[in-house]
């Protein structure tokens, strides 16, 4: 049987104290708690209570004073305690400002740290994510690291469910941070892909529509993109991260170029003179739908939309489709 007689007893480290949190030395806490019970002692009296030398309590009150536990001494007496639960909130206050301000330096000094990498190796510029897992946790990370705006390609085909996809986008826009797409017209042919952009307008986000779109592509603040590697014909789960560079701000300056020629995708902003029916045949007008696309979402024939649409037509004294999307745009229907 082992012997425990001899065997030295392990010590456990002292538990920190929360006053360390805050930026309060154990002496300045024990000071503090002397204060708190016998506060017409003095620094002298306060001395004794410490077990410690005049000079270092006088040195003590003065951080004390400092962090705001203490009033300084006025006509009505000396040192004076703050109520603790007005000092220690404004301690934990001071630390968080202090904190963001850090987080904030950090930003700024990860900059500066990511373009000495990319000055001394170049490769670092790219990261390349094959397989679906790889491309959507580089999707979740960038969302989640958007600060400002994130911008956004949607064209086909689609090789991945969109739903991890719309609830990165939902939270991003729940966190206030701005969320603009450009949908190509030939997608939204699909039922379910206008549904899910439908759904996030109504969520904030700003959506517009061209005939096509070049890529697939993801800008987050203008500085870190998302981008599929091979041709869409091709196919396949592999993507290329560029960090901030010269690549994303032409990325970011094609998205703007493109932003401007695309049509707004959105609900009507009064429908007081439309039915449902019709509100929803003006949003597809104006995202370029082809007649046999948009009959098909409604579930009519194309004699009865091009009857519908020549019914629209009449009724805001439009010759033509084009004068039509200009009548509809002017009363505030799409």
């Amino acid at each position: 049987m082992k012997n425990m007689a001899y065997e030295p007893a392990l010590e456990r480290p002292p538990a920190a104290s929360p006053w360390a949190a805050v930026g309060v030395s154990a002496f300045d806490e024990l000071l503090y708690q002397a204060i708190l019970n016998q506060p017409d002692a003095g620094a002298a009296g306060w001395a004794l209570l410490t077990g410690a030398s005049p000079a270092r309590v006088r040195a003590a009150c003065n951080r004390l004073l400092t962090l705001g536990l203490l009033q300084p001494p006025d006509s009505m007496g000396g040192l004076r305690a703050v109520d603790p639960r007005v000092a220690i909130r404004g301690l934990i206050r001071r630390r968080e400002t202090e904190s963001e301000l850090l987080a904030a330096t950090a930003e700024e000094m990860a900059t500066a740290y990511e373009a000495g990498l990319l000055r001394e190796e170049p490769s670092r510029l790219v990261e390349v994510a094959s397989g679906e897992g790889a491309i959507a946790a580089r999707l979740e990370e960038m969302y989640a690291r958007a600060e400002r705006e994130v911008c956004l390609f949607d064209t086909p085909p689609y090789l991945a469910p969109p739903a991890p996809q719309v609830d990165l986008q939902a939270d991003l826009l729940s966190r206030g941070i701005v969320s603009r797409g450009i949908y190509a017209a030939t997608g939204l042919e699909d039922p379910k892909v206008l549904s899910r952009a439908l759904s996030m307008v109504e969520l904030g986000e700003q959506a517009r529509v061209l005939p096509t779109v070049p890529l697939k592509l993801l800008v987050v603040d203008g500085c870190r993109a998302l981008l599929p590697l091979t041709a869409s014909a091709a196919g396949g789960y592999c993507a290329v991260v560029v960090w901030h560079s010269a690549v994303t701000e032409a990325l970011q300056k094609l998205f703007e170029l493109a932003w401007q020629h695309a049509t707004p995708l959105g609900q009507p902003v009064s429908d007081g003179e439309l039915t449902e029916d019709e509100r929803t045949l003006t949003r597809l007008l104006a995202a370029g739908m082809k007649d046999e696309a948009i009959a098909r979402h409604l579930g009519v024939s194309l004699r009865t939309l091009r009857r519908r649409v020549s019914d629209l037509q009449e009724r805001l004294g439009a010759a033509s489709r084009f004068q039509l999307g200009v009548r509809t745009a002017q009363r505030g229907w799409v």
